[in-house]
């Protein structure tokens, strides 16, 4: 009953005064209590059990025992940080103390619990409608972070996103719902948006959350002195945390043996000033932090081992030579104990050529050797703390030029050799010294020049730099040619070289050879004799006239060498000469090589003429093609040919095109070959052909093709005979046009004009003796045709044959006359042309005795009037259009269809030896016969004695 009693009264020390206050921006909770009933000056070891409950005062979420010394009258406090915020939700605390003092043991039990304080921070919101929590929180990457909202309405459908996406949370009461962020990341400098928003209105709220990169540990961390007065503190501060302005970050530098503590102004390096009593041990802690977090480096060290020296001053150089300089330099003072190793470095050409080391307490010296002449040198200087070596101090540098000296080697040289006009060309070629050669600037060349065969001939010739080449004529004989390089201080020794009378190289087959990206591989046999080296010549740009000659000298047991240029080029073909000097300078062409550094295809095709193009073949050639100038040997060609019959004969191969046509391909295996006869053609067909060069690596490019068609198989044979025709032809036209009147008069002679008839000279008119226009009247006939004309439909089959015409001869008049006519009588049709349809007049014999009808006429007058008499009764007698009235020469022949009607003796003719004259007379002036046939009758017209011919 009395531990019963005991333990249900009051501690005397139990917690009083318990207050809570909040601070919503670190999301705490701060307690503040004190325990009464305790002495002024009496202190006890207690622990409080502290007890935190949320929304409800069942739903403890933390439980702590705060164990603490109490003093009397002492306010005693206590924080407690909420990962859910604070405005989310209400908070109730409670706490109990013990006593935990071994001077009370019967005292270590609990007090009763203090009543509940209660903390509700949504009481303070206002009264908008939506809050999100917590605002603009910073937390370190990587965090866990608790989010929630808190709403005045039950009855809003609220979503909440997280950088654009949503977020599922959970629901603590009706108003509130809380989201929890796992291991977050930094995403900007700005920080992370996440907002919630009631789906159907237009509410809207957000926070930014502040996530920072981890602060990190310095790294490096270092201290040295220079002058052994200040100490330079440096160090790597690693990333930025990413929020240096909500988040900024300190450094501060705290020594433990002189306690002293400093807040540095950068982030990466600090300085602290050394102690004047001369501390030489340092212990050093340099701390950086932030808001989230804290970390710290340690360095402990003696002050003599971290001397950095200053860079040396006041370099110079002194005593400068052709081969030697002396250097001189100065150093920062660090003590009278301090000893200083100084380094000293020389550069030639942009290069270490020389490393020396010298000890030093004030000044340095040292004399630099081996030099060459007229150079450019640069020495550079820096010292390190020789005892304990920490670093060595800046270089210090500086320029220097050693003195000329006359050029220590003769100029490489060479020569090409031409003829003209029996004149001998040398164009001289050296190459310039090195600087290490010239030994100063090279000014100008001499170049002498001795005639072999005259020792005292002599010429001198000096060339200004930079030149490199002259050009020298001389007779066809031999000289020795000297060569030197001349600077301001001296001359060079001689090079030598003896160009032959007779420029010409001996024939060498030329070998090829490959090349590779180092260069061309050149070997040679080696020569008998007396033999002081060879020489190695080519072209570097052999497409650029002129040629840009090189050449390389090699010792006399040298026999093969690799020739290597930056300016060498695929598809480029390059030519090598290979000579050999003898002991009297003299060179000798010994082989010839060529060769590509790397083998190109064919870069064009050649230009083809085709000629005998036959119905079976043509010829194809390509003699202009040059094969040197092409970016690879070339082995042969490819002769291509389409057709549409695509048959190939053999000798050929079928081949696909780049563009899928089928042709037939002829392979020509002899680069020489420049012609080629595509045969086994078929007549009046369409080909195409195309040539194309092939080499090591590929063919010519597949260009356009060109194209032909076979001519008919007979036309070469018909242009043989047509052609001669043709030639003969005109070659008679223009005989026949030369000779044009003389075949006229004897294949067509011109009609006689009646105006210009002869037969009018014969006429003797009393009454017109100048009549020269032919009438009837005047002229004396010697024939009459009589052509009878019968009406009617036809003849009946039973008809006797047609009557013949009937003629009137006028022959002379002569009793006793037997003999035949004087001549024989023709129709003439040009004057009339109605009796082209009768027969020809034929040759009847005379009768012995003149017809009595008509009687003798001795006149003309006579005779016309007879006529006249005769020609009206024969014209009473035939009726119109039944008679036409022909004239009849005395000269025509008898028609082969009048045969029938002449006797078939008749006597014959007597020739006329010029023709006859002519008239016209009326038809139907004879009048037939008194029986009714047609017989013949004659008049003598012409006087007795009288005959013309």
């Amino acid at each position: 009953m009395r531990l019963t009693s005991i333990l249900s009264e009051p501690l005397p020390w139990a917690p009083e005064s318990l207050k809570v206050s909040i601070n919503s921006t670190h999301q705490c909770l701060h307690l503040q209590w004190s325990v009464h009933n305790l002495a002024y000056h009496q202190e006890l070891k207690m622990v409080f059990q502290i007890e935190i409950s949320r929304i409800k005062t069942s739903n403890v979420i933390w439980v702590e025992n705060y164990s603490t010394t109490v003093k009397g009258n002492q306010v005693l406090h206590w924080s407690w940080e909420s990962k859910l915020p604070l405005e989310c939700a209400k908070h109730f605390i409670r706490m109990r103390s013990a006593v935990d003092d071994a001077t009370t043991p019967e005292q270590r039990f609990w007090s009763n619990w203090s009543s509940w304080e209660e903390v509700d921070v949504q009481n303070s919101l206002g009264h908008e409608p939506l809050f999100v929590f917590p605002k603009d929180k910073l937390v370190e990457e990587g965090s866990n972070v608790t989010i929630c909202y808190v709403s005045r309405s039950q009855q809003n459908n609220i979503s909440c996103y997280l950088e654009g996406v949503r977020m599922q949370g959970q629901q603590l009461d009706p108003n509130v719902s809380m989201f929890n962020l796992y291991d977050v990341a930094f995403i900007r400098e700005t920080g992370t948006n996440i907002y919630c928003k009631v789906d159907r209105g237009d509410d809207i709220k957000g926070i930014v959350l502040f996530v920072s990169k981890i602060l990190e540990e310095p790294k490096d961390f270092s201290c040295e002195t220079r002058d052994f007065q200040t100490l330079s503190c440096t160090w790597d501060p690693g990333r930025d945390t990413g929020l240096l302005k909500q988040l900024p970050q300190s450094y501060t530098l705290f020594e433990s043996f002189s306690g002293k503590k400093i807040l540095c102004k950068h982030k990466s390096w600090c300085n602290w000033q050394v102690a004047p009593e001369s501390q030489e041990m340092y212990n050093f802690t340099l701390t950086a932090e932030n808001y989230l977090r804290k970390r710290s480096v340690h360095i402990l060290f003696n002050l003599a081992h971290r001397v950095h020296p200053m860079a040396p001053f006041n370099v110079l150089f002194n005593d400068v030579s052709v081969t030697n300089a002396t250097i001189t330099w100065k150093v920062h003072s660090t003590g009278n104990y301090y000893t200083l190793l100084c380094q000293v470095e020389l550069y030639g050409e942009g290069k270490v050529i020389q490393k020396h080391n010298v000890s030093v307490k004030v000044n340095g010296e040292l004399v630099l050797s081996g030099l060459q002449p007229d150079t450019e040198y640069s020495a550079q200087v820096r010292c390190a703390n020789a005892n304990h070596f920490w670093k060595w101090s800046e270089w210090t540098r500086q320029n220097f030029t050693t003195v000329e000296a006359a050029p220590s080697e003769a100029p490489d040289i060479w020569r090409n050799v031409k003829s003209v006009q029996g004149y001998c060309v040398v164009t001289l070629f050296w190459k310039p010294l090195t600087r290490l050669q010239a030994n100063g600037e090279i000014l100008f060349y001499n170049i002498v020049v001795k005639d072999l065969d005259r020792p005292s001939g002599l010429q001198l010739l000096s060339v200004p730099a930079p030149a490199n080449r002259t050009e020298l004529t001389l007779d066809q004989r031999s000289y020795q040619i000297h060569v030197t390089a001349n600077n301001s201080v001296g001359t060079s020794p001689a090079s030598v070289l003896v160009v032959s009378g007779d420029p010409g190289d001996e024939e060498v087959e030329e070998e090829r050879v490959k090349g590779t990206e180092g260069g061309f591989s050149l070997s040679w046999k080696p020569q008998l004799g007396n033999i002081t080296g060879y020489v190695v010549e080519w072209c570097d740009r052999p497409r650029d006239p002129p040629c840009d000659l090189q050449w390389k000298h090699l010792g006399p047991n040298t026999t093969s060498t690799v020739i290597s240029s930056d300016a060498f080029r695929p598809g480029v073909r390059y030519n090598f000469r290979i000579y050999g000097i003898s002991t009297e300078m003299v060179p000798h062409l010994l082989e010839k090589k060529t060769g590509y550094s790397q083998e190109l295809a064919p870069s064009d095709n050649p230009r083809v003429v085709m000629s005998n193009l036959t119905s079976h073949s043509f010829t194809l050639s390509w003699k202009d093609y040059s094969t040197e100038s092409q970016p690879s040997f070339i082995r042969g060609y490819h002769v291509y040919l389409k057709s549409k019959a695509g048959q190939c004969h053999p000798g050929s191969e079928k081949a696909v095109l780049s563009d899928d046509s089928v042709c037939c391909k002829y392979k020509i295996d002899d680069p020489k070959q420049k012609t080629f006869v595509v045969g086994n053609l078929q007549p009046e067909s369409f080909y195409e052909f195309l040539v194309t060069p092939y080499s090591a690596v590929g063919e010519g490019p597949h260009g356009a093709f060109t194209k032909v068609t076979t001519p008919d198989e007979y036309s070469p044979m018909l242009i043989r005979i047509i052609l001669p025709m043709i030639f003969c032809i005109l070659l008679i036209m223009i005989l026949c046009y030369l000779k044009s009147q003389w075949m006229k008069e004897k294949c067509y002679p011109d009609i006689p004009d009646p105006y210009k008839s002869s037969v009018l000279s014969l006429i003797k008119s009393k009454e017109n003796p100048r009549l020269t226009i032919m009438n009837i009247k005047d002229c004396v006939p010697d024939t009459i045709e009589v052509v009878n004309k019968h009406e009617g439909t036809g003849k009946s089959p039973t008809e006797p044959e047609a009557a013949k015409p009937t003629y009137l001869y006028l022959l002379p008049a002569e009793e006793s006359y037997s003999g035949p006519g004087p001549c024989i009588c023709f129709e003439n049709f040009t004057y009339n042309q109605a009796a082209s349809d009768s027969a020809s007049c034929g040759h009847v014999p005379v009768p012995t005795k003149a017809p009595s009808q008509l009687g003798l006429l001795t006149s003309s007058e006579n005779l016309l009037t007879a006529l006249e008499k005769n020609c009206m009764n024969s014209l009473e007698e035939i009726p119109a259009g039944e008679s036409s009235l022909n004239y009849v020469s005395q000269v025509a022949s008898p028609m082969s269809g009048e045969k029938s009607s002449l006797p078939t003796n008749p006597p014959q003719p007597e020739l006329c030896s010029e023709y006859k004259m002519q008239m016209a007379i009326p038809l139907g002036l004879a009048a037939p016969s008194s029986s009714g046939s047609s017989s013949l009758s004659s008049i003598t017209l012409l006087d007795e004695g009288e005959h013309y011919h």
